[in-house]
């Protein structure tokens, strides 16, 4: 049976899970808007803009809540990371606040742009390229066991972030929500010009995905050992490969055969499953290698409130966004069919 402690940490990881899918794409959507040229570049981004629009706040919702869990259920790899990493958090803080604001003025204005990007756009678009990848940076540093508990940090003082292993774990985090925001964007219209450049971009996005799966545990077998050992030589690790490839075949060939629903199905499946790949590899680390989950936990009883506390919000939140996407995205998210 699991503690307190791990079911605090498992909800960071989900919260995790549910801010790549949804907050992720949205910033895959914006690295589509900094590279849509052409003749179709204009209503590329205006599609980026439509799909986009009515839900990008609440996207970010989950980021908030593995943050809150992380600063109340576990201090000590609060205090940790953010000292360790102040520089690359502050970025990716940053980054987040200055994609959702830029996107804001962006949108308002994209209609009187004459298809060029404002500056609030290449704003956006910035942002969107650079938070993804700073965000996996800060996901590989706490992973690679260059981060000790015992060591007096000054602020921002580790520069473990800018090692190979965190940077490929960067790159994988903004290929990977690029490929998700192509795989929605191709539901989110039905032209067939549109779709068929968001079905091309899945698929460089799917080859570069797949590449990095590779080179990421090759990287991290030189510059994160145990992490390496931890991914692929544990009882599941063989399992877990053999599903993330399944997803992956799975979105190629579906992407191929312009079945998109399908295609999109598929490569949640494989960004959940990298994901969940990542933690149960960290397991039972929060901070590899000094900090466990139960020795970064604050008190059983604070631990039993946050527990409480996510359970109720949960109630209400699923809930309200379940029918936020119903209202906005009823015919994407739940009856689009594959029309060429």
């Amino acid at each position: 049976m699991y503690d307190l402690s791990t079911l605090a940490a498992g909800s960071i990881l989900a919260s995790l899970v549910l801010y790549a899918l949804l907050g992720g794409a949205d910033f895959g959507g914006g690295v589509w808007d900094l590279l849509s040229r052409g003749p179709r570049g204009r209503a590329q981004r205006l599609l980026i803009a439509h799909a986009i629009g009515p839900i990008w706040e609440t996207n970010h919702v989950w980021v908030v809540v593995a943050v809150v869990i992380l600063f109340t259920g576990f201090p000590k790899a609060f205090a940790l990371i953010s000292t360790a990493l102040f520089l690359p958090v502050t970025l990716l803080l940053s980054g987040i606040v200055l994609r959702g604001a830029a996107f804001a003025f962006h949108s308002y204005h994209l209609h009187d742009e004459g298809g060029r990007n404002s500056r609030w756009g290449t704003v956006f678009a910035c942002a969107s390229l650079l938070t993804p990848v700073l965000l996996g940076v800060v996901i590989g540093a706490v992973s690679s066991g260059e981060i000790r508990a015992h060591e007096t940090y000054s602020v921002g003082a580790s520069m473990a972030w800018l090692s190979p292993f965190p940077l490929s774990v960067g790159l994988l985090t903004l290929a990977v929500f690029s490929y998700l925001a192509s795989a929605y964007l191709i539901l989110e219209t039905d032209d067939p010009g549109l779709r068929e450049d968001f079905r091309l971009r899945a698929l460089w996005s799917s080859a570069a995905v797949a590449a990095l799966m590779v080179a990421v545990p090759l990287l991290a077998k030189r510059g994160a050992g145990d992490f390496y050992h931890a991914l692929l030589g544990n009882d599941w690790s063989a399992g877990l490969v053999f599903l993330a490839a399944t997803a992956a075949l799975g979105a190629h060939v579906s992407l191929m055969l312009r079945s998109f629903s399908v295609a999109r199905a598929c490569v949640v499946a494989q960004a959940s499953l990298i994901l969940a790949g990542w933690g149960a590899a960290q397991y039972p680390y929060l901070v590899r290698p000094d900090l466990t989950i139960p020795a970064a936990a604050s008190s059983q009883a604070s631990l039993r409130l946050i527990l409480i506390a996510l359970a109720a919000g949960g109630l209400l939140l699923f809930p309200a966004i379940f029918l936020l996407f119903w209202v906005f995205k009823k015919d994407t998210v739940f009856g689009r069919t594959n029309r060429s």
